[in-house]
């Protein structure tokens, strides 16, 4: 079965390469557009890892974090924040929030797929090292 990931981003043309990445690279994936979308579509399909951006409409990344965090049935869920918030005070409000890993924009969807495989090895009991990942195939990026 595959890992179901749910992405969350309010620029259209960001959510569709995040996700055609990832479906390439086998994950099932949900998309959103804004935090409180992040929120409800968790607690609706419960993703076993959200992708999401920080600045979106009706509720931001932040607070999506926050809210999941604090719930129980989604504290465990690994998220990945990507955003263009790259400031030191921005990346420690992510940490700080409970983000597991915080990426920048732009992006490579290489170093995301490596990142997205790196969170789910280290849940299972398999040792990475016996698992591939392709990452000679070409990604697809925005260019």
């Amino acid at each position: 079965m595959s890992k179901k990931i749910l992405a969350v981003d309010d620029e259209k043309h960001i959510l569709r390469l995040v996700q055609i990445n990832l479906e390439k690279a086998g994950y099932d994936v949900y998309t959103g557009s804004n935090g409180q979308e992040a929120v409800d579509k968790t607690r609706e399909i419960s993703p076993d890892l959200i992708v999401m951006d920080v600045m979106m409409p009706i509720m931001d990344g932040f607070d999506a974090l926050k809210t999941l965090k604090a719930d129980p049935a989604t504290a465990g869920i690994p998220v990945i924040m990507l955003t263009a918030k790259a400031q030191d005070a921005d990346v420690f409000h992510g940490w700080q929030s409970g983000a597991d890993l915080y990426l920048t924009k732009p992006f490579n969807p290489m170093e995301l797929l490596t990142f997205v495989k790196r969170i789910f090895d280290t849940q299972t009991d398999t040792p990475a090292t016996n698992k591939s990942f392709d990452t000679n195939e070409d990604a697809y990026t925005l260019e």
